[in-house]
C-alpha cells in the first residue's frame, strides 16, 4: 500500500493509472474506520482496478462548539485496517494541502441539504460538499463510494455530481452494524457504557416503525409519536429531529405512499448519532 500526502503526488499517481487504462475507486473518510469504512472499500474494490482511501479531517464542516478538535484519529491502527483491507493507495493530506490560507471557494447544494441535518447543523453541506469536490479533482477516480448511514450526504453528493456534470458513479454502500444494531460510527468510541446501551433505542425505533407500516399503518405523525415515545423512554436521550421523507427529494411527507427515508438523530449524552431506513411503498 503507497501513502501519499501531498495534492502533487496524488493527482500525478490518478493520471498514471488512468493512462494504463486503470479504473479508481475512492472511499473518502475522516479517519477512525471501522468495519463500515472497511465494507465500502470492498465495494470500490468490486467496481474498479485501484482503491484509493483518503482520511482529512475536514475542519470546514465542523460548526463552532463541535468536536473537531476532540475528533480521534488512530493514525497508526487507521494505516494497519487499510493494509489488512486492501487498499491500494492511502492519500493522507493535512489541511494545509486542502486548503489555502486565503481559500474563498466553495460548493453548495441548496435544496436537499436545507433539513434533517442541514436544519440542525447549517453550514455543514457546504463543507461536505467543497471537500469532496476538491477530493475528485484530486484522486479522478471513476467510482466513489459513500454509506448510506449518512443518507442525506450521500442524496446531496448525487445531486452536485449530476448538477455539476462531475464524470465519477456514485455507489451507495449499506449500512453496517454493530451484531445488537447500533450502527457503526467513529463517535460510538465517545459513549459511555451506559450510553452503549442508551443508543440502542434509535435501532428500537426504526425496527418499530417498520413493523407499523407492513401492518398497515400509513399516518406520517401517529408513526413520528410513537417513534417519540420509544426515544422518550430512555433519560440519555435528547432528540435532535425524527423526520420522515421522501427517499429522493429530502422533502417531508404526511403519509407512506412513496418510498420514504425515516431519519433520525439523537444525543446520546453528548454524542450525536444518526441513524435511518428506507421504507418501501405500502
Amino acid at each position: 500500500m503507497d501513502i501519499i500526502r501531498t495534492v502533487r503526488e496524488m493527482q500525478q499517481r490518478a493520471l498514471a493509472e488512468k493512462r494504463k487504462g486503470r479504473r479508481i475507486g475512492f472511499v473518502p473518510t475522516m479517519g477512525c474506520l471501522h468495519a463500515g469504512h472497511l465494507s465500502l472499500t470492498k465495494l470500490a474494490r468490486d467496481h474498479s482496478d485501484l482503491v484509493v482511501l483518503s482520511i482529512f479531517v475536514n475542519p470546514i464542516q465542523f460548526l463552532a462548539g463541535e468536536d473537531f478538535t476532540r475528533y480521534p484519529r488512530p493514525v497508526e491502527r487507521d494505516e494497519a485496517l487499510c493494509l489488512q483491507s486492501g487498499v491500494d493507495v492511502l492519500f493522507y493530506p493535512d489541511g494545509a494541502q486542502m486548503y489555502a490560507p486565503d481559500h474563498s471557494v466553495f460548493v453548495e447544494e441548496t435544496l436537499l441539504s436545507g433539513g434533517l441535518c442541514g436544519a440542525s447543523r447549517p453550514g455543514h453541506f457546504k463543507g461536505v460538499t467543497t471537500v469532496v469536490a476538491k477530493l475528485f479533482n484530486i484522486v479522478l477516480p471513476d467510482v466513489a463510494v459513500f454509506g448510506q448511514k449518512d443518507a442525506q450526504q450521500l442524496r446531496v453528493i448525487q445531486r452536485m455530481v449530476r448538477d455539476l456534470n462531475i464524470p465519477v458513479e456514485i455507489l451507495p454502500g449499506p449500512i453496517v452494524r454493530e451484531p445488537d444494531g447500533l450502527a457503526m460510527s467513529s463517535r460510538n468510541q465517545y459513549l459511555t457504557p451506559q450510553g452503549r446501551q442508551d443508543a440502542l433505542c434509535l435501532r428500537r425505533a426504526l425496527e418499530h416503525v417498520e413493523k407499523r407500516v407492513r401492518e398497515g399503518e400509513c399516518r406520517v405523525e401517529t408513526l413520528r409519536h410513537e417513534i417519540a415515545v420509544i426515544l422518550a423512554g430512555v433519560p440519555s436521550a435528547c432528540v435532535d429531529y425524527i423526520e420522515f421523507v421522501d427517499n429522493e427529494t429530502m422533502m417531508p411527507v404526511s403519509r407512506m405512499e412513496r418510498a420514504v427515508l425515516v431519519a433520525l438523530a439523537v444525543k446520546i449524552g453528548s454524542t450525536r448519532l444518526i441513524d435511518n431506513i428506507v421504507l418501501p411503498v405500502p
